[in-house]
């Protein structure tokens, strides 16, 4: 095997080796632990997991890009409580309320506008100033949500459409509409990733950020590109969820980029930039929902899940990092 072919069969692979595992153990320990008399891996319980896994996995698949660029977004939970404000209480302005159901689209518009609008203005920031993505979203995360407290004097923005309601709690071919969303994002970012110049341009620049200005590619604009297009994502995902949900509370969306790189590094992207899986980020996906369905399958709280969670993460991180580590000692025998 070449060098640097085992490190990368074991980073996309397993993953899908981890979801199998867990599985099998909460299948099994759901058998003596669980309160409930439905099985884990109900055909229900399985369907139901996809669908809660949308809200994450839809932002996760635009975090996978910016950081295979080399960058990173912690505004996006921000972006995304702002625009489930935005998407409520526009269908309530007076130009809109009279349009009826005929509002739907139009609010659906000025929610996704408003994500790649906050994305732009991160990706502008990153570009023109040279400061570092961490540093300027980690700003941009603390104004936005600002915006969120400010927007309704802090209480809770509802306005449930039952045609909207309707709309995200059908089922097609017995998937929900978040699966459909989750499903479809996936491919569009995969394919985006795998069979365009944008998607080499965006590995190129985070393996080798010099070579790539060198080669004649806008890195600046290029970046820009992305972070427009996280930020929409995470607008969709909002759009998705409060669809059926009816109320976005200031405080939504908290920690939910926390959750979303977890996905990401789970599935083997790199935080260095240059190497990442666009299916592999949907595994990352998946096997958090499945820690968080299964440990509370058999009675572990909250508290509980972030502990198992994070300990994973920081395993998978100093996994990764002997795997690269190893990776170039092989280059050099």
């Amino acid at each position: 095997m070449q060098a640097g072919t085992l490190s990368t069969f074991l980073k996309r692979g397993a993953i899908w080796g981890f979801i199998v595992l867990e599985l099998i153990f909460f299948t099994v320990a759901g058998e003596f632990l669980s309160l409930s008399e439905t099985a884990f891996m109900d055909a229900g319980n399985m369907l139901l997991l996809f669908k809660q896994s949308a809200p994450i996995g839809i932002i996760a698949m635009g975090m996978t890009i910016v950081m295979i660029n080399g960058n990173i977004d912690l505004s996006v939970g921000a972006i995304y409580a702002l625009c489930a404000v935005v998407l409520l209480d526009s269908m309530t302005w007076p130009m809109l309320a009279g349009l009826g159901d005929a509002a739907i689209p139009l609010a659906w518009a000025l929610a996704l506008l408003t994500g790649v609008a906050l994305g732009a203005l991160n990706g502008l920031i990153v570009w023109k100033t040279g400061v570092d993505a961490f540093i300027v979203t980690l700003g941009s995360m603390l104004g936005y949500r600002g915006l969120v407290f400010m927007y309704n004097g802090e209480q809770p923005t509802s306005h449930l459409n039952w045609t909207l309601v309707d709309f995200a709690e059908a089922q097609f071919l017995g998937l929900h509409t978040a699966t459909w969303f989750l499903l479809v994002v996936t491919a569009a970012i995969w394919f985006l990733m795998n069979k365009t110049v944008h998607g080499r341009n965006a590995y190129a620049i985070g393996d080798n950020r010099e070579a790539a200005v060198n080669a004649g590619i806008r890195v600046g604009p290029h970046m820009m590109i992305n972070f427009m297009i996280i930020g929409f994502l995470a607008a969709l995902s909002a759009v998705v969820f409060y669809s059926e949900s009816g109320s976005v509370n200031p405080n939504d969306g908290e920690l939910y980029e926390l959750w979303v790189i977890t996905a990401v590094v789970l599935g083997g992207t790199k935080l260095t930039g240059g190497a990442g899986s666009i299916v592999s980020t949907f595994g990352g996906v998946v096997a958090i929902q499945l820690l968080r369905k299964g440990l509370a399958h058999i009675g572990a709280d909250t508290s509980t899940v972030n502990l198992v969670i994070g300990l994973i993460l920081i395993a998978v991180l100093f996994l990764d990092r002997q795997l690269n580590v190893k990776g170039k000692e092989e280059l050099k025998i």
